[in-house]
């Protein structure tokens, strides 16, 4: 298989094309400014060709403004965009944030604000717009861009670019948080994604290609249980593709709790300093060489913690490839976008003193276990809602189970 440069002397049919926010009097005043609640377009593009690289760094007074600044991409004279993100949160900058990023395709670059850039390759056979939306109070008092792209004879093999922000605020399927059967052994059995962090939910044919994944865990335990799930062409349960836990979709294992950088996964931000797994963590994967590929349809998604048991905010940007390009979702008002807020020492204090209440007051140190009038409660409200599927679902997993020890001559 070519390796990624062993393409790089072969000549092209193209030419190679920039637009930029350059000072056109001959000055140095290289920037544009978007004022409050205006949506500015950064490049338009007739005829055919292909977008190789974007990059741009902002000056702005808001500190959520890589939050506020919504990307929206269109293809082939589109009404509706086929991407659609806040601008932070698709080039690897979670909550607003600023921090290095660095994967094949995107990365944050070591600057003051940031340097944003994307190497997505993005056809289009009838024009191209890209437009930038400041939803914010406050101008933007500078934006600097590049859109480098070429000109083409035709791009009639190549899909079309996607990319959707989704937020899941998700709360236990069951009722009850017991990851790692903290509570008690009993832990539900999920055969269905219908809890599940949806990633991706699309018509037409394509390929997936990877996903920056945002994290905020309002407790010490390990958020990564969950599996992902993906459905391929309106396969029914159980999906061609599953796994088996969070961590591992992001090529790692065993609860990773550091920064870790390679071109088609990492952890580009960690919760260092806080207890547990507490906070806000950022996870990125990309199916470079690895695709998953669609003729019809794909719809992917990811448990939040085993059997989607666990409390956490979860934002996505799922980025793919496909055709006929399709419209996507588009990100709630701001409100639906703020941070939820960050727990401290003070509020794990809070957490110990209502424990030692449930014991009565009385003096605890904290390793001892809930009550047992709490604990039957709890397990009784559990046991409820312990299998979160359809009684079809159920029957169909007991018979695919039992064919499969049938199979392997078991009884």
């Amino acid at each position: 298989m070519p390796g990624p440069l062993s393409e790089l002397s072969c000549l092209r049919a193209a030419r190679t094309r920039r637009i930029s926010s350059y000072d056109r009097t001959g000055g140095n005043a290289d920037c544009i400014t978007i004022a409050a609640g205006e949506t500015v377009t950064i490049a338009e593009i007739d005829g055919t060709g292909v977008i190789r690289h974007i990059w741009c760094t902002v000056a702005h007074d808001d500190p959520l403004h890589r939050r506020h600044l919504i990307l929206r991409m269109y293809w082939d004279g589109a009404k509706e965009p086929s991407v659609e993100s806040p601008i932070g949160d698709f080039f690897g900058q979670g909550w607003g944030e600023e921090y290095n990023y660095a994967a094949l395709p995107l990365c944050a670059a070591p600057s003051r604000g940031k340097a944003l850039n994307c190497y997505f390759p993005m056809p289009f056979a009838a024009g191209a717009r890209i437009e930038v939306w400041n939803d914010s109070d406050k101008a933007c008092k500078a934006f600097y861009y590049y859109v480098d792209y070429e000109e083409c004879a035709n791009v009639d093999e190549h899909a079309r670019f996607h990319a959707c922000w989704r937020r899941t605020l998700h709360w236990p399927a069951a009722s009850v948080e017991n990851e790692w059967n903290a509570l008690f052994a009993d832990s539900a059995r999920n055969l269905s994604d219908r809890w599940n962090h949806l990633i991706i939910d699309t018509r037409g044919r394509g390929h997936y290609v990877g996903i920056n994944y945002y994290v905020d865990c309002p407790t010490p335990m390990w958020y990564g249980e969950g599996d992902d799930m993906w459905f391929v062409d309106g396969e029914k349960w159980p999906p061609s593709l599953h796994g088996t836990g969070t961590e591992d979709y992001f090529n790692s294992a065993w609860c990773p709790k550091e920064i870790y950088v390679h071109p088609y996964f990492g952890y580009a931000r960690i919760n260092e300093g806080q207890t547990g797994w507490l906070g806000r963590t950022h996870c990125y994967r990309f199916h470079i060489e690895d695709p998953i590929c669609f003729e019809r349809s794909l719809r992917g998604s990811i448990e939040v913690g085993h059997a989607n048991c666990l409390t956490a905010d979860i934002i996505t940007v799922a980025y793919w490839y496909q055709l006929p390009c399709v419209s996507v979702p588009r990100v709630p008002d701001r409100r639906g976008r703020e941070n939820m807020p960050t727990l401290s020492a003070v509020e794990l204090h809070a957490w110990r003193e209502a424990f030692r209440q449930l014991h009565g007051g009385k003096k605890v140190w904290g390793h001892e276990k809930l009550p047992s009038s709490v604990q039957r409660k709890l397990k009784a409200r559990a046991q409820r809602k312990t299998r979160l599927a359809t009684r079809a679902q159920r029957a169909a997993t007991a018979a695919r189970l039992a064919q499969e020890q049938m199979l392997r001559g078991q009884k």
